[in-house]
C-alpha cells in the first residue's frame, strides 16, 4: 500500500501510465480492426458478444501475462540460430502471427472481391454462412496473443512498475471495448473502408513477419502511412457525400 501511495504521489509515474495508456491505446488499433472486420461477418445478433468476448478474452490475457514478466523477457532470449540469426520464442510467435494476418487480411480482400456485386445483405449472408461464433473467438485469440505479447513487452521496455503496467492494460483495454461498437458500423457501413483496412491488416501482418526475422520496421513509419491513407479515404467519402447531395 505505502509502493502504491508513493506511486500515485510521484509525478513521474503519472506522465509514465499517461505515455503507456497512449501506446496502448495506439498498439490495440491493430487488433480493433481486425476484431471489427471479422465480426462483421457474423449473424448480427451475435457481432457485439463476439467483439465483447474477444475484448475481454484480450484483458485475461494480457493481465495474465504481466503476472508472469519473468517469463516475458525470457521469450526474449535466443532459442536456437538459423542462417546466422538467433531466434526466439517471440520471434517466432511473430511470424506465426505475421503469416496468419496476411493470410486472413488476403482471403478477406478475395471474399470482398468476390462478393462486391452482390450487395451487402448477400455478403453478410455469405459471411455468416462460412463463420461460427466460436471460429471467430478463436481467430481473435489468436491475433490478441500476438498483439498482447507486443503490448506487454512494450510495457515492461517502459517502466518496472507493474501497478502502472496494469493500469496502463486495463484502461486501454476499456477505451477498445468502448470503440469497438462504432468503429465495426463504421466500417460495415463504408465497403471502401473495409478494403483499407484489410490493406492495413495486410501491411501489419508483412511488419510483424519482418520484425519476427530480425528487420526492424519503425512503428511510426508504419503509422504514418496509416494515418495519411486514412485521411485519403476521408476525402474521399467527404467527395462523394457532397456529389450526392448535389
Amino acid at each position: 500500500m505505502e509502493n502504491l501511495l508513493a506511486l500515485a504521489a510521484d509525478p513521474a509515474a503519472w506522465a509514465a501510465l499517461t505515455t503507456l495508456v497512449v501506446m496502448e491505446v495506439v498498439l490495440g488499433i491493430d487488433n480493433l480492426i481486425f476484431i471489427s472486420i471479422l465480426t462483421n461477418k457474423l449473424p448480427e445478433h451475435q457481432q457485439s458478444r463476439a467483439r465483447k468476448i474477444g475484448i475481454g478474452m484480450a484483458v485475461f490475457m494480457r493481465l495474465g501475462l504481466l503476472s508472469t514478466i519473468a517469463f516475458i523477457v525470457q521469450l526474449t532470449q535466443p532459442l536456437f540460430s538459423l542462417f546466422g540469426r538467433d531466434f526466439s520464442w517471440r520471434d517466432l510467435i511473430l511470424i506465426a502471427g505475421g503469416l496468419f494476418l496476411i493470410w486472413k487480411a488476403t482471403t478477406e480482400i478475395h471474399d470482398t472481391v468476390a462478393n462486391a456485386g452482390h450487395g451487402k445483405e448477400k455478403s453478410a449472408a455469405v459471411g455468416a454462412a462460412t463463420l461460427t461464433m466460436t471460429s471467430a473467438i478463436g481467430q481473435i485469440l489468436v491475433l490478441d496473443l500476438v498483439f498482447s505479447l507486443d503490448s506487454i513487452i512494450t510495457a515492461v521496455g517502459m517502466t518496472e512498475h507493474l501497478p502502472i503496467m496494469v493500469v496502463a492494460v486495463v484502461v486501454a483495454v476499456l477505451l477498445m471495448l468502448l470503440a469497438a461498437d462504432p468503429l465495426a458500423r463504421f466500417i460495415g457501413n463504408n465497403p471502401t473502408i473495409v478494403m483499407l483496412a484489410l490493406g492495413f491488416l495486410l501491411m501489419i501482418g508483412a511488419t510483424l513477419l519482418a520484425e519476427g526475422v530480425g528487420v526492424h520496421v519503425p512503428k511510426g513509419y508504419i503509422y504514418a502511412a496509416m494515418a495519411f491513407s486514412a485521411l485519403i479515404e476521408g476525402l474521399n467519402m467527404l467527395s462523394r457525400r457532397k456529389g450526392r447531395k448535389e
